[in-house]
């Protein structure tokens, strides 16, 4: 049913995932602030959002991340619409664009999903919201 290769991804899958959620739940609660806006100069907190939680701090910076990412996978989709449209009739063109599509419809599909589970997990430890 399944490959060597394909069970070795699937654990290794697995292991880190499990490996992040357990450094997730070892970092301190939101209560337990590093860095208050008080304590810190303004610069700090002008850079963190005011965020004094590492856990709200690593959020914001995902959410960052995903957002970026998501803005590199339509701008692929409008690329293989372009290729597509002038590929002018050429089958190799055309599969190229196709491919391309694909891959970032996937792409924004799992930056969706990641966006989801991200923020679900992070937010059901803390109550922090973005």
């Amino acid at each position: 049913m399944f490959n060597k290769q394909t069970l070795k991804q699937a654990l290794i899958v697995f292991g880190l995932t499990l490996g992040a959620l357990t450094l997730v739940s070892a970092f301190p609660v939101a209560s337990a602030a590093l860095i208050s806006p008080s304590d810190s100069p303004s610069s700090i907190v002008e850079a963190t959002g005011g965020e004094g939680s590492i856990r709200a701090l690593v959020l914001r910076i995902i959410n960052f991340a995903l957002g970026f990412l998501g803005i590199v996978a339509v701008i692929m989709v409008i690329y293989g619409g372009v290729t597509y449209v002038t590929a002018a009739g050429a089958d190799e063109q055309i599969g190229n664009a196709k491919k391309i599509i694909l891959y970032a419809v996937v792409g924004i599909i799992i930056i969706l999903l990641s966006f989801a589970i991200i923020n679900t997990v992070l937010q059901a430890g803390t109550g922090v919201t973005q």
